[in-house]
């Protein structure tokens, strides 16, 4: 499948300029985190199911089309999935796309570094929330710290642009966000701190204790300088702490702080599309495509499902009013 090439800028209900796709191949994972997953754990949604490789790169031709500029490849696991990295290859070259990212929690990551860079990945968001094994262990449930390690030192090896997302939970101590924020000492990265978000595939409400991230940041790290922030729409404050050639960054997805900037949209396994984390989805799209629809088709029902996007999380959250909280592994990051 191809679609032709229209370039037309998407926008939604706010004014603001949709160029940013995120978009999950997977529902699959080789961890099971305590945050993403119950642990008696979440059924995996059936192969048929779930969108092709042919549909998803189909799908980034028409994003691109409409303006869409950067793509982040997610999961579940993303490298879970067979057939990725040719996947990856494969979109890179797509008209229009400037800037392709993954995000991966490192467990399969390390095998597959060279062809990441022979690809031109833009660069890479590693999740890793201690450096702890045992702790990692608990949050995980699963005994892989080594293969994480291995995939970040990599990563830091050739040099790809790297970013890692730790999640800040109720147990999170102040001695290992310390040992965190040293991984920022002598390499460029960025650590982000992420509040937590009540996406556990739990039902009910999710008690979120990690408190004001920054003003806990500032009291462990009192030299600590706030950046000014870049013209690119982002979803992280960034902070710069002296003798560090790295930058901590503090991810207020909970507080939904930066929905007024809010450039992307979301694809699911399932092939939903979300144009806020919080709704319920807001197109089907895999039912667009099986039932026959062109390019053209598609691309006009995506238009006119941005211009009602809402105006931020609290009010998508409110018109879904759900009682049982979806996995974050089905929805994607």
């Amino acid at each position: 499948m191809s679609a032709p090439h229209i370039t037309a800028p998407l926008i939604d209900s706010q004014g603001r300029r949709i160029n940013y796709l995120r978009l999950a191949i997977t529902d699959r994972c080789n961890l099971r985190c305590r945050y993403c997953r119950p642990a008696k754990g979440v059924p995996f949604m059936p192969h048929d199911q779930i969108l092709t490789l042919e549909e998803l790169e189909f799908l980034v031709g028409i994003f691109c089309d409409l303006g869409v500029e950067k793509v982040r490849v997610t999961g579940g696991e993303p490298f879970s999935r067979r057939g990725c990295v040719p996947f990856l290859s494969r979109i890179r070259r797509i008209a229009g796309l400037k800037f392709l990212h993954i995000t991966t929690n490192g467990v399969k990551t390390a095998r597959y570094l060279d062809e990441l860079v022979a690809i031109g990945v833009s660069g890479v968001n590693l999740s890793l929330d201690t450096l702890d094994r045992a702790r990692f262990q608990r949050i995980t449930r699963r005994d892989f710290l080594d293969s994480v390690l291995e995939t970040l030192r990599g990563l830091i090896d050739r040099a790809i642009p790297l970013k890692i997302n730790s999640v800040v939970l109720e147990d999170t101590t102040d001695e290992e966000i310390v040992r965190l924020v040293s991984l920022t000492e002598k390499q460029p990265v960025t650590l982000r701190f992420i509040e937590r978000m009540p996406f556990s595939g739990t039902t009910g409400s999710v008690v979120l204790g990690s408190g004001d991230l920054v003003c806990r940041l500032r009291g462990i790290f009192p030299t600590l300088v706030e950046t000014p922030a870049s013209q690119a729409p982002t979803t992280a404050r960034l902070f710069a702490l002296p003798g560090h050639q790295g930058r901590l960054g503090v991810i207020q997805g909970y507080s939904r702080l930066f929905c007024k900037n809010c450039n992307k949209v979301r694809i699911t396994p399932a092939g939903i599309l979300k144009t806020c984390l919080y709704d319920d989805g807001a197109l089907d799209l895999k039912q667009l495509l099986r039932s026959g629809a062109g390019a053209g088709e598609i691309k006009q029902a995506i238009v006119a499902c941005v211009s009602k996007r809402f105006i931020n999380g609290h009010e998508a959250e409110r018109f879904s009013a759900r009682k049982t909280e979806p996995s974050m592994a089905a929805i994607g990051g």
